[in-house]
């Protein structure tokens, strides 16, 4: 029987955890766990994925700005707070971070959407656009850029640089899992751009991808393999 591939305590790095944040709800976990088996199905994967875009955005958002407004309830009236200023963009890491964006939207339905088309050179493993497309506002707009998984990081690095180019300021990142090497690349290029995730594994294999990870989300996704 081979080994089964260790994940290093989340505390074994902190210097390259910082401004990362993973979600460690038991929720969530119970989830990744699901996600993460070769038995689940596609059907299973996509709700699965879904789901546990939901709570990650609960995190992503917590710091959303906010305002008071006045209000009266049946009983009377009140001052309570809603969210102020434009409303958020998601933007997906096409293709897998459609996936993400679907449960997202349940939460956000206000929000705008962009999508980023980049695929990753199989011999060189770099990123190459070939589709960008955003709200013509996107610079006044807080952005979440949305992927299922963090592997090298060349990806997610190309499309914030990107954003930065068409005047975004304001932006977080989010996945379901990220490699630790990924996480470093991603720190040392956009130190000050938080990100969110479910899980961490420790290494890639040869031709990217992260292990243990989940094989490529978008093939699960979309039933493409």
């Amino acid at each position: 029987m081979s080994a089964v591939p260790a994940v290093e305590p989340l505390d074994a790095d902190p210097a390259g955890l910082a401004g990362v944040l993973v979600v460690d709800h038991p929720l969530v976990q119970h989830k990744v766990t699901l996600v993460r088996s070769e038995d689940t199905t596609t059907d299973n994967f996509r709700r699965l994925v879904r789901e546990i875009s939901q709570l990650l955005t609960y995190e992503a958002t917590r710091d959303l700005a906010m305002e008071t407004v006045a209000i009266r309830t049946p009983i009377a009236p009140m001052q309570s707070r809603v969210l102020s200023g434009k409303k958020l963009c998601l933007v997906s890491i096409l293709r897998a971070g459609n996936g993400f964006i679907d449960g997202m939207l349940e939460l956000l339905p206000a929000a705008r959407v962009g999508h980023i088309g980049l695929y990753r050179d199989p011999e060189t493993l770099e990123p190459i656009e070939y589709y960008f497309k955003m709200p013509e506002d996107i610079q006044e707009r807080m952005v979440i850029v949305v992927d299922p998984m963090l592997a090298t990081g060349n990806s997610a690095i190309a499309a914030l640089n990107r954003l930065k180019e068409a005047g975004v300021t304001t932006m977080k990142y989010v996945c379901l899992i990220a490699s630790r090497p990924g996480l470093r690349a991603l720190r040392a290029a956009h130190p000050e751009v938080g990100i969110v995730t479910a899980a961490i594994d420790e290494t890639l294999n040869e031709h990217g991808y992260i292990v243990p990870g989940l094989g490529d989300a978008g093939d699960r996704l979309y039933g493409t393999r």
